[in-house]
């Protein structure tokens, strides 16, 4: 049977301009489901996305969830489009007040928004949620993108009893790309959820900045792969440290290494 990956993706060109990341979370999926793989893709509805020219279409039956962020509840829009000269199918994360007239991580001044932290935690709830209700069972979480970090802690905490993902083994790929702001004094708060609390959070700095949110990442997940020569060295060194599996940069053919580095995590059962 064939093994499923879920890949949570914070771009995905050509919904995006074109940048690593967003050419990673078209490139990566595709190679993948060639390869013989089931998946699915998730990124936010960024509100730069042409929706008409992009052919998204509103999922009704997976959009009216409210999502409680920072006491704040917040409704949930799923929608849903195919990539062109593909098989893929993304899903679109949707909210008015977080994605809505709002560019990605920065704005049109070149700022970083200053509530990318809360964002990001409705992103990752956005996403766990919706994959509930798909009732599909993934092997394997793959995370590309800043946008995606929170989801490890989720996946191995507030969620590991929900059937969906209580055996999926997660891979955080590091990007060089990273915000360069701290995020908003109310990050902490706002990821807390479920088991996810506040004692969870103590081993991390009270601001977060990129380096804190790639920890956190790296300390939930069971594979992290080093998307670039460029990646921060202080990430890669504190991967190292916890004797985390790593995939070096496997250069521009990556795609049969990717393979093998899922399989190295997901070893069949006997």
């Amino acid at each position: 049977m064939a093994k499923k990956v879920l890949y949570i993706n914070q771009e995905i060109f050509p919904y995006v301009p074109e940048s690593e990341m967003a050419v990673m979370g078209k490139e990566v999926p595709n190679k993948i489901q060639e390869g013989g793989y089931e998946i699915r893709t998730f990124m936010p509805k960024w509100g730069n996305i042409n929706e008409r020219r992009g052919n998204l279409h509103p999922v009704i039956r997976l959009s009216g969830m409210n999502i409680i962020i920072d006491d704040t509840d917040q409704p949930l829009l799923i929608k849903v489009a195919t990539i062109p000269n593909t098989r893929i199918q993304v899903y679109f994360i949707d909210n008015d007040d977080y994605f809505l007239k709002r560019q990605m991580t920065v704005d049109e001044n070149g700022q970083e928004y200053a509530d990318n932290g809360e964002r990001a935690v409705f992103f990752a709830r956005g996403v766990l949620e919706t994959v509930k209700k798909l009732r599909w069972t993934p092997d394997i979480i793959h995370c590309q993108g800043w946008m995606s970090a929170v989801i490890p802690l989720y996946a191995k905490t507030a969620y590991h009893d929900e059937p969906a993902f209580a055996n999926a083994k997660i891979v955080t790929s590091l990007f060089h790309d990273q915000p360069k702001a701290p995020l908003a004094d109310n990050f902490k708060r706002c990821i807390e959820f479920r088991e996810a609390n506040s004692k969870l959070l103590e081993p991390y700095k009270d601001q977060f900045d990129f380096l804190e949110l790639g920890k956190l990442a790296i300390d939930y997940s069971d594979g992290i792969i080093e998307t670039s020569p460029n990646v921060d060295p202080a990430l890669m060194k504190y991967a190292a440290e916890k004797e985390c599996p790593i995939l070096h940069y496997p250069g521009e053919d990556f795609g049969a290494a990717y393979q093998q580095f899922y399989e190295q995590i997901t070893p069949a059962e006997e």
